[in-house]
């Protein structure tokens, strides 16, 4: 076995490996950390098998480190030592039998090589000895240090099984895809496509999870691609799949929706990590399909869209259980809202539209403004940079009003309360008008945002809609 000794070589993995010593332990290190190793990633989480009891091997360990937490989990013979910056995962060695209706597997001890067996991918099947006779030795049973450096998604075993049998790992495959920017082997994609059927047997939950690591790596949008094409898009993310392909009337046809929307999130990978405005950037335009008419003369429209985006966004997060809070709000706001500074780039941009736009947009109005400007997808060169220039002549208007009004998040100087004391009258229609009317007289420039100014106006339009001080 070749030796890299010189990846371990480090206090930890030298002091577990004076356990393995102690107490005559067979332990070897294997999956994700061995294959970040080689690919010098960092990683905090430590995978270690054992020959023998996990939970028995995790307290040893655990002692002689000076852990600074133990966990155990008896009914998984599992134990996880939280220990500095690690998390270190101890499982006895096993195999597993699946049954058809579960990703559950049937569990009894094994061998290393049964252990390898029921890795996921070749790549995750590399085991390094942290024994003392062979400390730093390689096993590779499945030739995954080749398809580490050839950057291939390879199952160890047959694909179709593999999958069958645990069916999260079609989506393990494309994340891995994505975050490391490897290619699946052939026959292995073409197991996820004939097993994609599969995937409803898993979890909204853990399928959220691998969705959200696809969507946070370094490459979202070859995640997204990979997901239409084997066929998991359309049962896990059906809305997006509905604008695949383009419609052709009177020799006028729409673009395809669905790969403007990941060339849009591609775009925007480039410059935000922000997980929340790449799901806005993914899902913007997914109002399209119940929206989209053939006008004749006009040609093909999607009007109001994004107000219908806004709404399926809510059953897209409902439907994968992603969170129901403030999140789903802001991915909301951005679909809602990635219409408008389009629509000033292609008016005269007046301090009135900027003004609102603040407003509505509050704090993600420049995630706002990143998103609009990935939305430029045109291959016209000449058109793009029209765009980006317009869309710097918006951002630089909204630093203007914004120092000048200070109307981000703002609140009118005069609220209902004040309202109703002052005309001495309760919750109404009227108060309602009287607040919306000061509001939009500061939106649109009509009175500074200031008390004063805001009660004068407030006087004034009362005495317009009848209303006047009671004695």
């Amino acid at each position: 076995m070749e030796s890299h000794d010189n990846l371990i070589d480090t206090k930890l993995f030298r002091m577990i490996s004076e356990v393995a010593g102690e107490n005559e332990l067979d332990l070897w290190l294997i999956g994700g950390y061995v294959r970040d190793l080689f690919l010098r990633r960092s990683s905090k989480d430590i995978d270690i098998v054992v020959l023998g009891n996990g939970i028995e091997t995790a307290k040893k360990i655990a002692k002689h480190i000076q852990a600074d937490h133990l966990s155990v989990f008896k009914n998984f013979g599992t134990a996880q030592i939280q220990h500095q910056a690690h998390v270190i995962e101890i499982v006895g060695a096993r195999k597993e039998s699946y049954r058809a209706d579960s990703r559950k597997p049937l569990v009894e001890n094994g061998s290393l090589e049964d252990d390898q067996n029921r890795r996921d991918f070749t790549i995750n099947a590399l085991a390094i000895s942290l024994n003392p006779r062979n400390f730093g030795a390689l096993t590779d049973p499945f030739d995954g240090m080749r398809d580490l450096q050839n950057k291939i998604i390879k199952t160890p075993l047959e694909p179709e099984k593999t999958f069958s049998d645990d069916p999260l790992r079609m989506l393990r495959a494309i994340r891995f895809a994505s975050q490391l920017n490897f290619n699946i082997e052939e026959k292995t994609f073409d197991g996820i496509v004939n097993t994609a059927e599969r995937i409803h047997i898993i979890s909204e939950e853990r399928i959220i999870e691998e969705l959200n690591k696809i969507m946070s790596s370094d490459n979202p949008a070859k995640g997204v691609l990979l997901l239409e094409k084997a066929g998991l898009l359309k049962i896990i993310l059906p809305e997006l799949h509905a604008l695949s392909g383009v419609e052709v009337q009177n020799n006028k046809a729409h673009k395809d929706n669905f790969r403007h929307s990941v060339q849009v999130l591609n775009n925007l990978a480039k410059v935000s990590n922000e997980l929340w405005l790449r799901w806005a950037a993914l899902l913007h335009d997914i109002g399209k399909t119940t929206t989209k008419r053939y006008v004749d003369g006009v040609g093909w429209t999607f009007y109001a869209h994004d107000m219908r985006g806004e709404k399926l966004v809510r059953k897209v997060f409902k439907r994968l259980k992603l969170p129901q809070d403030e999140r789903l709000k802001y991915v909301q706001k951005i679909v809602r809202l990635h219409m408008r500074p389009i629509a000033l780039v292609e008016e005269t941009v007046t301090d009135s539209a900027i003004r609102r736009l603040l407003f509505d947009a509050g704090d993600d109005v420049d995630d706002l403004m990143t998103l609009c400007e990935a939305d430029i997808t045109s291959k016209n060169q000449a058109k793009k940079e029209k765009y980006l220039n317009n869309f710097r002549h918006v951002r630089q208007k909204l630093q203007e009003i914004e120092e000048k009004d200070r109307i981000r998040n703002f609140q009118p100087p005069i609220d209902g309360e004040e309202i109703m004391k002052t005309f001495n009258i309760q919750p109404s229609r009227e108060v309602g008008q009287l607040k919306d009317a000061i509001k939009d007289a500061i939106l649109d420039g009509v009175i500074p945002n200031e008390y004063e100014a805001a009660r004068k106006f407030m006087f004034e339009k009362a005495e317009s809609i009848g209303l006047s001080l009671k004695e």
